[in-house]
């Protein structure tokens, strides 16, 4: 096994929480899945000895208070995705220091621990666009955020691959990017979602080594839904239903083969070395 550790992170949302929709979806609690999932994750991680670092929504926390508190009881960390699952980019600095608070608030209250860590829905934090975010992360106490994807339409092509500083007025955030492979000098997604499930697993493995072999961590990211191929979908145009859902395979057999072959832990942890 690698003895590098790499990031495991899991984005705590339900099915339905996809962005960019002109109006959130109405989903009775008899739909949710969130916490069956987040058990088997959780059961998956326990097995081969991992810990990992859960973004977990503030409307999610709400709505099963018992879901933070069994993960942190798991020895995971517990992180930040937001509150409503809205674009940063569709927020004003208010309302994300708003959203910001809410969702410290209520997780400090189910667990006890304030997170440090934060992750934007889909990756829509940016340097150019939003920089007045990365301020207030270090003013509500965050020591890193991982939002900036290098790739095009969810982040910024130029952009960094391997963890770095932001300094801001305020202070510094370490900044912890997903993972992407390179074609031709091209960044493509590989970190999770579709793509982690769609690729040929040597060629994330490969990816991995890669990273290791520059001596930094690769951080992937799973959702709930990705382990659960017969839960529903929100009927949505096609590239969107493909960018939310993908194709149907179950991440978990996939997700074994690399915790037999790399060393995976706590952004937290990465982020204390």
């Amino acid at each position: 096994m690698n003895s590098l550790k790499n990031a495991i992170t899991v984005d705590v949302e339900d099915w339905y929480h996809v962005c960019g929709l002109k109006k959130n979806p109405v989903v009775s609690p008899a739909q949710f899945r969130v916490r069956k999932n987040i058990e088997a994750i959780l059961g998956l991680f326990s097995e081969f000895n991992i810990k990992a670092t859960f973004f977990i929504l503030g409307q999610v926390a709400e709505a099963k208070p018992e879901l933070a508190p069994l993960i942190s009881n798991a020895g995971h960390e517990i992180a930040s995705h937001g509150y409503s699952h809205r674009l940063i980019t569709s927020l004003s600095a208010d309302e994300f220091r708003s959203e910001i608070r809410k969702t410290d608030h209520i997780i400090k209250q189910q667990t006890g621990v304030k997170p440090i860590g934060f992750r934007a829905p889909q990756w829509s934090l940016s340097l150019k666009e939003t920089p007045w975010a990365f301020e207030i992360l270090v003013q509500e106490g965050y020591l890193y955020d991982s939002s900036l994807n290098p790739l095009p339409l969810v982040g910024d092509t130029k952009g960094t691959k391997n963890p770095f500083i932001i300094q801001t007025n305020s202070g510094n955030l370490m900044e912890f990017p997903p993972m992407v492979a390179s074609i031709m000098k091209k960044n493509i997604p590989i970190a999770g979602g579709w793509a982690f499930r769609l690729l040929p697993l040597p060629f994330v493995k490969k990816t991995i080594k890669a990273y290791n072999m520059d001596n930094q961590p690769a951080i992937l990211f799973l959702h709930p839904r990705e382990i659960d191929p017969d839960g529903p979908r929100l009927k949505l145009p096609m590239l969107k239903s493909f960018a939310a859902y993908g194709t149907r395979q179950d991440a978990t057999p996939r997700l074994k083969d690399l915790f037999n072959t790399f060393s995976f832990t706590t952004i937290k942890e990465l982020a204390s070395v």
